[in-house]
């Protein structure tokens, strides 16, 4: 023991380093994101793109994301773990309401974790934070979609997620928009 105490702050007087405490390796944070963010959360957004395929389909643009998350009405929020101080990944979620269970509930519109960072813990860490907002804000669900391919479903039934098996999403694009609201 004497001897392995010895070599460490030997090693650390070497590097200039003369605390008797090891450093830390890994060392996961998690943090609501600010406005300087926003170049982050683009390379963030960018890079789950490219990871799902759907590059091409990105139109988002630093304004934009800046308006609907720090603008006069913010639209969602997002949240960044970091290890070491480096981005690692981000959730982006929003209140959604159940008028069956009476609450609002959180929805998860989007989790990455970049893939040297994936096992490390990130993924649980972003998860367990979005938990404790959902307690905080009294949400009776944190719900969320995942393309059927994805690897990660295995990731969010270990941490207690269940498949709506029954519930199928749909969506309207710019373009289903203007036709639903030209309706009459």
């Amino acid at each position: 023991m004497l001897l392995n105490i010895i070599k460490f702050y030997a090693s650390n007087t070497i590097r200039g380093n003369m605390s008797m405490q090891p450093e830390k390796k890994n060392s996961i944070s998690v943090r609501t994101t600010t406005i300087d963010d926003i170049p982050l959360i683009m390379e963030l957004v960018k890079a789950l793109a490219e990871f799902e395929g759907l590059a091409d389909h990105v139109l988002a643009a630093e304004e934009s994301l800046k308006e609907g998350l720090f603008g006069r009405k913010k639209y969602a929020e997002a949240i960044v773990a970091e290890i070491d101080e480096e981005a690692a990944g981000f959730i982006v979620f929003f209140h959604n309401f159940s008028t069956f269970v009476g609450k609002p509930g959180l929805y998860i519109e989007d989790i990455f974790v970049y893939p040297e960072h994936r096992g490390k813990g990130v993924g649980k860490a972003l998860m367990s934070h979005c938990g404790k907002i959902a307690r905080e804000r009294n949400c009776g669900r944190i719900e969320w979609s995942v393309l059927d391919w994805n690897p990660a479903r295995k990731f969010y039934e270990h941490m207690g997620g269940e498949h709506q098996k029954e519930w199928l999403m749909y969506r309207l694009d710019e373009k289903g928009i203007e036709e639903i609201a030209g309706k009459k």
